[in-house]
């Protein structure tokens, strides 16, 4: 069994000597910090495993200790966020009764602390069946993009640049230790002196391409060297990539001499409608990359 704190210690002398309706009307009324706690000694009087009692007794606190704990917790809380958006009992201004900002900042506490990937746009949406209410997607997109507002809060507080900050988030806000691992390391990044160069060449791909349909690439079309090489370099920067700031930014700077080599010598906008879409259906390969990443776009000096 973990080692008991001092409030725990507490409850569980005062639930050998009383009884459950004393200690429920007694210990949670003088001490309300020992809100689960209480729980989890009622579960041990009831023969439940350590494992259970401790889960219970975890459920209030803002880092789990135990796995079952944390599942507990997050499930409280996103049952919570969800059933009372549902209902329009979002917080508005200072008000907030049903501690529900207090709840969302846990939820990112807890998952970064345990180091725990997760997609919460499944999580909520899976917490609509069990509710006596109706709720929807339109319901759990803004849950989710108010724990990203305290997702948010919690990375600036990191020391993390706002730009670098809302280029993850805009791409990883459902999984919030994933988003706090990348905004770390693209923190990292964008401070070094090799960064801007390698921006400017991502973003001129990004900005010829912005307001344009999306195009069905034709490799076999692709006839001057400079396209070639260009394919070649987005080809190996598909297979490098995993997923993380820091592969994306080595295959970009492996793909920089091309991409400059491409727009000194290639005229994306040809006449021909067909050579012209082709061009810009490759360069939109190219910044599809990003897709899961951050958008770049967010940052200082694109």
């Amino acid at each position: 069994m973990l080692e008991l704190t001092a409030n725990e210690k507490t409850a569980s002398v005062r639930a050998a000597t009383l009884s459950k309706a004393d200690l429920a009307t007694s210990m949670v009324v003088e001490m309300t910090s020992l809100q689960g706690i209480i729980g989890g000694q009622y579960a041990r009087l009831s023969g439940e495993s350590d494992s259970v009692a401790n889960a219970i007794s975890e459920q209030y606190s803002a880092v789990s200790r135990t796995r079952p704990g944390q599942a507990l917790a997050l499930a409280d809380r996103i049952d919570s966020l969800v059933g009372l958006f549902a209902v329009g009992l979002a917080p508005k201004g200072s008000n907030d009764p049903y501690a529900l900002r207090r709840a969302a900042i846990q939820i990112v506490e807890n998952l970064i602390a345990n180091e725990v990937k997760i997609d919460l746009r499944e999580a909520l949406l899976a917490a609509i069946p069990s509710l006596p209410v109706s709720a929807n997607e339109d319901t759990t997109s803004e849950v989710l993009g108010f724990i990203n507002n305290r997702l948010e809060t919690y990375l600036l507080e990191q020391g993390i640049r706002t730009s670098v900050v809302r280029a993850i988030l805009a791409e990883q806000g459902h999984d919030p230790f994933s988003a706090s691992q990348a905004a770390a390391t693209l923190n990292e990044i964008v401070r070094e002196d090799t960064w801007p160069p390698l921006l400017d060449s991502y973003a001129r791909c990004v900005r010829i391409v912005r307001d344009q349909p999306q195009y069905e690439l034709r490799p076999d079309d692709l006839e001057m060297a400079q396209e070639k090489n260009l394919l070649a370099a987005f080809e190996r920067a598909s297979i490098t990539i995993d997923g993380s700031v820091a592969s994306f930014v080595s295959a970009l700077a492996d793909m920089e001499p091309a991409i400059s080599e491409f727009f000194n010598n290639v005229l994306v906008m040809d006449e021909d409608m067909r050579i012209r879409q082709n061009r810009l259906a490759l360069l939109q390969k190219i910044t599809g990359l990003t897709k899961g990443i951050a958008d770049l776009s967010y940052l200082e000096g694109f």
